[in-house]
């Protein structure tokens, strides 16, 4: 067996002589649990105490049941002497001060994480995070704003958030679920975008006019954009000279990039000009043809 040398020690002898002030957060080892104190043991010169009021913010906590002999805590330096010579610390000063440092590594990872509804409030909802209560507001519970009467229905739901705001000294974090929610959307549309062929004729619904287009909804949360140069064979100044929201046409796709489908009405006016027969996607669907596009997707698994 090898001798032992002061090296070996140096890391506990450091230790033992550091410079510990007011606000430094030390980790030690519960060596001890009474009624009204837990005593730690920092590897340092004196013993650290934690009043069992400095312990936890849980209304539900007791400290016989939920600290143990061995177990490791983190808790901050309140003063370097207690009149006992040992360190006064606090587990709940600690514990909000890494909650904060965690969740501003949550915003800074821009990562997802789970947290529970737990109550509603005016314009939004709570849920704790780390221990730290944070707001969602109303226009970040869902993927469209939910109106005030409709915010209880998420108490008691579990909803994957980013942090998007982390302020510790005004005690204010706000979460966001609408992120992940698009996020899932964008990719379920950009599946069922890639089960759509060039060439497709398809009915949709007019869901909206700009100067530059009409929007069509295809059904299944897909939509697509028919240029006003693809409406149809006339000049028109603005879509809203033949069309109207809520409308519904028949169009054909022509292009699809990035995953947008751009359509056209003035393609299926061409070709019924020339008395060409439209080319049909068909296929059997509980019996009859079809060229449904809410049935080629249902038969590709959407």
């Amino acid at each position: 067996m090898a001798e032992e040398t002061m090296n070996d020690f140096k890391d506990e002898i450091d230790r033992s002589f550091r410079k510990v002030k007011e606000g430094d957060i030390l980790e030690g080892t519960v060596i001890d649990v009474s009624d009204t104190e837990v005593t730690l043991d920092l590897k340092y010169y004196t013993q650290g105490i934690i009043k069992v009021e400095d312990l936890s913010n849980d209304p539900k906590f007791n400290i016989h049941r939920d600290i143990a002999v061995g177990d490791e805590i983190s808790a901050t330096v309140v003063s370097t002497d207690d009149g006992r010579g040992n360190i006064l610390l606090s587990k709940k000063e600690a514990t909000q001060v890494l909650a904060w440092d965690k969740l501003k590594e949550y915003l800074e990872s821009g990562e997802y994480v789970d947290v529970k509804v737990s109550e509603a409030v005016k314009a939004g909802a709570v849920a704790f995070l780390e221990g730290i209560r944070g707001f969602i507001p109303a226009s970040k519970l869902d993927l469209n704003y939910v109106e005030e009467d409709q915010i209880p229905e998420f108490v008691g739901k579990t909803l994957k958030v980013k942090v998007i705001t982390v302020n510790p000294e005004d005690n204010k974090l706000v979460l966001s679920a609408r992120e992940y929610l698009k996020e899932q959307a964008d990719a379920k549309r950009a599946e069922m975008v890639s089960n759509v062929e060039v060439g497709l004729v398809t009915e949709g619904v007019v869901e909206s006019l700009q100067n530059y287009g009409a929007f069509i909804n295809l059904g299944n949360g897909l939509s697509g954009l028919v240029h006003i140069s693809q409406i149809c064979n006339q000049r028109i100044a603005h879509p809203s000279a033949v069309l109207k929201v809520g409308q519904k046409v028949k169009v054909k796709v022509t292009a699809i990039k990035d995953g947008k489908l751009s359509l056209s009405m003035k393609a299926l006016e061409e070709i019924a000009a020339t008395e060409i027969t439209e080319e049909k996607i068909e296929f059997e669907s509980e019996g009859e043809a079809t060229t449904s596009l809410a049935d080629l997707l249902k038969k590709a698994g959407f």
